[in-house]
């Protein structure tokens, strides 16, 4: 079996962080996203790996290199727009020639690893294996219909009338039989080839598509409240470990990881949190859930449920909480002037201002 991963989108909830930084990079618990989902791959026993990417190519490329780091070899496939699932497994082809294959979303956090479904399907042998979960707004989702026996009977992509409440998880086994029917398809009305359509067509086709419902933890990390929801879902298992040094006016209270090189000053910190390599942590109080990335600063400030992303400055700021802040970001306080604001944003920004 061959894993597909596709981490070509541009990742537009994420603005602005996304605008300099792939979204499939952006750190929890101070590891990109995408590594997760390798490493789910690899521990799954698969070794060859096609990764779509696009614009960000050259940054994934240098995150992930040849894959070797994580026991992977990795072909990079190149994606010129982001038309859609399908069209990911179209560019693949070459590549997947006719063998069974895992296809990741690169942006998707699975709590339990893949290994369950690659051994079901290995034994089952559908033409298609799909994971699916309940969600609170399905019309967000690519949402599946199941008869009384629980067998996949129809899909839709995003519907206006979702049939039921199951979407679909951004984790998918295939057949070979899988190329025949992207070939068919048609752009949808989004103008993507959506990957729904495809696996109706097996449907259609009177070929088996497999489902899963997990109960497990799923998380489509597309915009702020859903990366720092995953943070805190990784950091709860962190174990403790200070390879750093904490100084003795300094208190760590719970599951708290302070890594090689970072110094911690006249400072408490409430686990679980993670202080990255060479980041410096001056009379400040870094709360739970928090991910204070490498060679960052935090002088006399307060954070609490963040993720900061490696080089961030934040100095004399008085509380943060609830954020995601992004590479080489300096956060300091304003001067004391008139009561108005002077801004200077970049496109998509989003600010929120208490007067």
């Amino acid at each position: 079996m061959k894993a597909l991963v596709l981490a070509g989108g541009s990742g537009t909830r994420l603005r602005p962080i996304t605008h300099t930084s792939a979204k499939q990079l952006v750190p929890v618990a101070n590891k990109p996203v995408l590594f997760y989902g390798l490493e789910a791959i690899a521990a799954a026993g698969i070794r060859e790996l096609g990764l779509v990417v696009g614009d960000t190519q050259p940054e994934i490329e240098a995150a992930v290199g040849d894959g070797s780091a994580f026991g992977l070899q990795v072909t990079y496939l190149r994606q010129e727009a982001p038309l859609g699932l399908a069209h990911g497994v179209l560019i693949a082809r070459e590549f997947l020639g006719d063998e069974d294959f895992v296809m990741y979303l690169g942006d998707n956090f699975i709590v339990g690893g893949i290994n369950g479904l690659v051994d079901r399907f290995h034994r089952e042998r559908p033409a298609a294996q799909i994971m699916l979960t309940k969600v609170g707004d399905p019309r967000q989702f690519g949402v599946a219909e199941l008869d009384a026996q629980g067998r996949v009977v129809g899909l839709e992509e995003k519907p206006a009338r979702p049939k039921s409440d199951l979407a679909l998880v951004g984790v998918y086994l295939f057949g070979p039989a899988i190329h025949a029917a992207v070939a068919e398809l048609k752009p949808s009305w989004r103008g993507e080839l959506e990957i729904t359509d495809a696996i109706q067509w097996l449907i259609e086709e009177g070929l088996r598509v497999e489902s899963s419902v997990i109960s497990g933890y799923w998380k489509d990390t597309g915009n702020v409240t859903d990366m720092l929801e995953v943070n805190r879902l990784v950091l709860e298992s962190v174990e403790p470990r200070v390879d750093g040094q904490v100084d003795a006016a300094s208190e760590l209270v719970g599951r708290v990881v302070v890594e090689r090189g970072a110094v911690v000053e006249r400072s408490r910190i409430v686990g679980p949190a993670i202080i990255g390599a060479d980041a410096r942590i001056r009379d400040s109080y870094v709360g739970p859930f928090t991910s204070i990335g490498a060679r960052c600063a935090v002088a006399d400030s307060e954070i609490e449920y963040s993720i900061v992303l490696p080089r961030a400055s934040i100095s004399g700021v008085g509380r943060i909480e609830s954020s995601l802040i992004g590479h080489d970001v300096e956060v300091t306080p304003a001067p004391n002037t008139p009561r108005a604001h002077r801004l200077v944003l970049g496109d998509h920004s989003k600010v929120q201002i208490s007067s």
